[in-house]
């Protein structure tokens, strides 16, 4: 630590010892000359005081009126108050005190005179200075004697495996320390020189600067030694520090560590380099405060921020040192050179040294003031020491005399041993009237002010106190900080000022506080823990403006609220509203001809479909979550699954039908209204199975997607990977499949045109989705608008199917109910009977309600009829086609051989096998192989038209010529038909309603026809 620290504080003008030229009489070799300062007493305590300064050139230096004789007066000073105040009872304490003028080795060899003296020395006060201490500790320890330090704080020494028997009353410098880095850090100092003295006070504290800063990111830019007790240290030694330290021009803060006559050296050596204001000080108590520094170089000591341990004056010693004069301070032998120092003369009869070659003689008349003497402040210590050992001898004194007066046999002499337990265990208000207890390790209070050396008034410095650091937290007054007069902001001591923002750092090779900086790019951020390299901020994210830290980009999706989906929403519910619209018309004419001929089952699974899919909307508009992703999944294809499995069941069944017709007479399978529905449930259930198996496969969840860096998507997976086609795969092979038929089926006859609409609703379906394909896949940055395009495609599906196949049907049940019966389903040149007369063969055709009967050519109409009518207008007529619409089931086909064979529309009215069954006579004929009597004959057709009446609302009257026959059974064997002949051989029973023309000849029972009432022409056979 330091030795001491003088105090100027409120002094305006200090004054400075000066130091004379050792050019006296003396001889070098005579001095010092060795002293020593006696006070008689029961209990000796030894003492040593750095009453002269060091000097290289030779032992001791000048006196040293501070840390120096005022410390020795005080000790004595302290001891006269120990005694008056009977501290111990009826005991004595005395001293034998030494100058060790601080050197280390001077130092121990006068403490070799405590083991020599003549009397015990019980305890030892001192050194001053810690390496002095150290050394005298060491010599000390050998022989049990406990030594208590004023003014020594190395760190070292609270070790007391080393040094058992030392302690100290100041604390220790690990805390200075501490509170030096505290003062860096209020700074905002970042990059600081240190130069320390070359001795265990500074290598020590330059050891714990050095790992204090270092924790603290606070680097060191130069560090130098300052050499204690060389020859060789000139001045260009102090150059070259001062130089080394301009060599860092951005290290503005200097700590220095080290004793002041190391200090004045380098303040010399800053006016030399015309430095002077280039550096701020943070100095240690070994040498702020002190005359010796601050004078004659006050402008370079300006701004100084100095720690120093707390003390307070000690009460009534200024009193009682300005009373001191050389003729009543007889028990100091170094106070004439004191007295000589101070008033700048040579005191009469005093001997002669190094020092004291004054030309002008003392008068003896001088006398110490106020005015002309400065004070060491941190006196509190050495009458602490002092105090310390007076309480521990009182409680030894105590334990071991009882209350015997004066010394006991115990106490003669005093054991070192005992009296160190004593010693660390006393508590005490000293003469400072601060309390006092030593710590674990034997040392003071840790207690600092923070002092600070500005002009108070322009030329005028001084001393004050602008802070304190105790328990570890400092407390500073900045706005009494004034590293220059005109200038109270702090300098900057930084080495690289802090990159801006979005800025990382490239560090200076072989430099940990020197970087240069360089911008990180626009998705980058400095790394928040390591600044020397960009991080790039994950997907999703964004740096913030300062680039300081990653963002999270706002959710994207489509959301309830926005137009995009308020417009496909109000789309998807008008189209809801009309679907329910038709549901409840069509069950409101449930068995009305219209309905019931447009396949009711399927239709309402068609209507479903449609439902869904305008409901499809809602769902995608919801927020992306696991379940809303595997429903829309699902739906997506579900609904047109639905709509074109009805569609195409309906396709391929009139297909089918129509080709059965060309090819035989057998009845098509599957064309139930039964089997329609398990059919289309069928091809609803591929969907349903690719569905739950793409599940399994691959489960469905909601994303985040990043088509660019700025994008955040939230989003299903589905719409990213396109895996949605999985989803459409089959509804658009269903579609296909639809569109085929419906080309196939384009020129069935006009009375059945829902054939022609389901077409057209196919053509259109495929044209949107045709367009849409692009458009979804060209969205796939517009997540809004790839939702909004998805669900009105899913939409406009829906309206086109319920405008093409249901608006006609509409139309006919709302606008024109007249139209809503059998006999409109076909065109109304085959809603009659035609008839021809004449006495000849005759050809009739008769025409009835079926479902679909096609005649492609005329050779095969006329290969089955050979008309005996010659006009021209019945031999040419072509019959191309015969159709009716038959909207149940829309299945029937007939044909114009003699093995026709007809399906039955409706199936009530089927007139089943029991109804009649004859044997045809005479006078009836037989049509499809059986037949019955007239009387019969009347009685079906008129219970046939009362069915007709009671459902359609309308008598269905048929005229078949001559006779009509009516068989009750369906046949068993086709009929053949001659055509150059006019007989027509049948066998079997005939099927439904069996129309026929005879002409002229009478058919027997067995079917054959002879005469002018057998049968001849096409027979036209159906299911009514």
């Amino acid at each position: 630590m330091a030795q001491f620290v003088a105090n100027a504080w409120g002094s305006t003008s200090p004054t400075l010892a000066t130091t004379s030229t050792a050019t006296s009489t003396a001889s070098s070799s005579s001095w010092p000359v060795k002293h020593a300062a006696v006070l008689e007493g029961d209990v000796i305590l030894g003492g040593l005081m750095m009453v002269h300064s060091r000097e290289d050139s030779i032992t001791c230096g000048p006196i040293m009126p501070q840390g120096g004789i005022q410390a020795l007066e005080a000790m004595l000073y302290t001891l006269d108050q120990v005694n008056k105040q009977q501290i111990l009872p009826n005991v004595t304490l005395g001293a034998h005190l030494l100058d060790d003028c601080d050197k280390d080795t001077y130092g121990l060899e006068m403490a070799v005179d405590f083991i020599k003296v003549r009397k015990v020395i019980s305890g030892v006060v001192g050194a001053a200075s810690s390496v002095t201490s150290i050394q005298v500790a060491n010599l000390l320890r050998l022989f049990r004697i406990p030594q208590v330090s004023y003014f020594s704080t190395s760190p070292e020494l609270s070790n007391k495996q080393r040094f058992e028997y030392f302690s100290r009353t100041i604390p220790s410098d690990h805390y200075q320390v501490k509170a030096m880095v505290e003062i860096v850090k209020r700074m905002g100092w970042s990059y600081v020189s240190i130069i320390y003295e070359e001795s265990n006070y500074g290598i020590k504290a330059y050891e714990e600067l050095e790992e204090l800063l270092a924790r603290h990111n606070i680097c060191i830019a130069i560090k130098e030694k300052l050499v204690k007790d060389s020859g060789v240290a000139e001045d260009i030694a102090y150059d070259n520090i001062v130089q080394k330290l301009l060599t860092k021009p951005r290290a503005r803060g200097a700590i220095i560590f080290g004793s002041d006559q190391e200090v004045r050296q380098v303040m010399r050596a800053v006016r030399r380099a015309n430095a002077t204001g280039s550096f701020s000080w943070i100095g240690s108590d070994g040498w702020s405060a002190r005359n010796l520094v601050s004078d004659d170089y006050e402008p370079e000591v300006e701004g100084t921020l100095s720690v120093q341990p707390q003390a307070n004056p000690v009460r009534g010693f200024e009193e009682y040192f300005l009373n001191l004069t050389v003729e009543n301070n007889q028990r100091n032998p170094w106070f004439v050179e004191f007295w000589e120092d101070h008033f700048q003369c040579r005191y009469p009869g005093s001997t002669s040294t190094p020092y004291n070659n004054y030309t002008r003689q003392c008068t003896t008349k001088e006398r110490l003031s106020r005015q002309n003497t400065d004070f060491e402040d941190q006196l509190q210590f050495v009458s602490d020491a002092v105090m310390a050992f007076a309480h521990a001898l009182k409680d030894m004194h105590h334990d071991l005399c009882g209350d015997r007066p004066s010394l006991c046999d115990a106490m003669k002499p005093t054991k070192g041993a005992d009296l160190l337990k004593y010693l660390r265990k006393v508590k005490f208000e000293g003469l400072s009237g601060d309390h006092f207890r030593f710590d674990s390790n034997g040392d003071g209070p840790a207690r600092y002010n923070i002092i600070h050396f500005k002009q108070s008034q322009p030329g005028q410095y001084r001393w004050i106190k602008v802070g304190e650091y105790y328990e570890g937290e400092l407390r500073l007054n900045m706005s009494e900080v004034k590293f220059k007069m005109l200038s109270p902001k702090p300098p900057e001591s930084v080495c690289s000022l802090p990159c801006e923002r979005g800025q990382a750092k490239k560090y200076v090779e072989g430099e940990s506080c020197c970087w240069h900086c360089f911008n990180c790019t626009t998705y980058q951020i400095r790394h928040p823990i390591d600044e020397t390299h960009c991080l790039v901020c994950k997907l999703g994210t964004l740096p913030d403006a300062y680039k300081q830290y990653c963002r999270a980009i706002p959710e994207v999706y489509l959301r309830p609220e926005s137009a995009w989906a308020i417009g496909a929403m109000a789309f998807s519910a008008t189209g809801i509203f009309i679907t329910l619209f038709v549901v409840g018309v069509f069950v409101r004419h449930n068995d009305t001809p219209i309905v019931r001929a447009s396949g009711r089952e399927l239709s309402y699974i068609l209507l479903a479909g449609i439902f869904m899919c305008y409901g499809v909307t809602f769902a995608l508009v919801l927020k992306p979550t696991n379940i809303v992703c595997a429903m829309q999944r699902f739906i997506v294809g579900f609904c047109f699954t639905v709509v074109y499995a009805a569609l195409l069941t309906k396709t391929n069944r009139i297909a089918r039908i129509f080709k059965a017709g060309k090819q035989s007479a057998k009845r098509p399978s599957f064309i139930s209204p039964k089997s329609q529905l398990v059919i289309c449930t069928c091809l609803v259930s591929v969907q349903i199975l690719i569905n739950g198996v793409w599940m399994v496969i691959a489960p469905s969840h909601a994303m985040h997607h990043y088509p660019t860096r700025e994008d955040n998507l939230l989003v299903c997976d589905s719409y990213i990977d396109a895996s949605y086609m999985i989803a459409f795969f089959y509804p658009i092979l269903l579609i296909i499949v639809c569109t085929v038929y419906a080309v196939l089926t384009r020129k069935i006859p006009e009375a059945f045109n829902e054939s022609k609409h389901i077409g057209f609703t196919m053509y259109t379906t495929c044209v949107i989705w045709l367009a849409f394909v692009p458009l979804y896949f060209g969205t796939a940055n517009h997540v809004p608008l790839r939702i909004t395009s998805m669900s009105v495609t899913i939409s406009l599906s829906a309206s086109v199917t319920v405008a093409c196949l249901f608006s006609p049907k509409l139309y006919i049940i709302l606008v024109r109910p007249e139209r809503n019966v059998r006999q409109s389903m076909m065109p109304p040149r085959y809603g009659n009977m035609h008839r021809t007369a004449g006495t000849g063969p005759s050809s009739m055709m008769a025409a009835a309600v079926v479902t679909a009967a096609t005649c492609a050519q005329e050779e095969k109409i006329q290969k089955h009829i050979t008309p005996t009518n010659t006009e021209n207008s019945l031999k040419t007529k072509k019959l191309c086609e015969m159709a009716t619409q038959t909207i149940t089931i829309s299945s029937i086909f007939t044909s114009l051989d003699s093995n026709a064979y007809n399906q039955i529309p409706y199936a009530d009215q089927y007139v089943p096998n029991n109804t009649t069954t004859a044997t045809p006579t005479a006078n009836g004929g037989g049509g499809g192989g059986g037949g019955v009597g007239g009387d019969d004959l009347e009685k079906v057709v008129a219970n046939n038209n009362k069915i007709n009446q009671q459902q359609h609302g309308q008598a269905q009257v048929v005229a078949v010529g001559t006779n009509n026959h009516i068989a009750s059974s369906p046949p068993a064997t086709a009929c053949e038909v001659d055509a150059s002949a006019e007989v027509t051989n049948c066998s079997g029973a005939g099927v439904g309603v069996g129309f026929g023309v005879s002409v002229g000849s009478v058919s027997n029972g067995n079917g054959n026809s002879n005469g002018n009432s057998s049968q001849r022409g096409p027979v036209l056979q159906t299911n009514l």
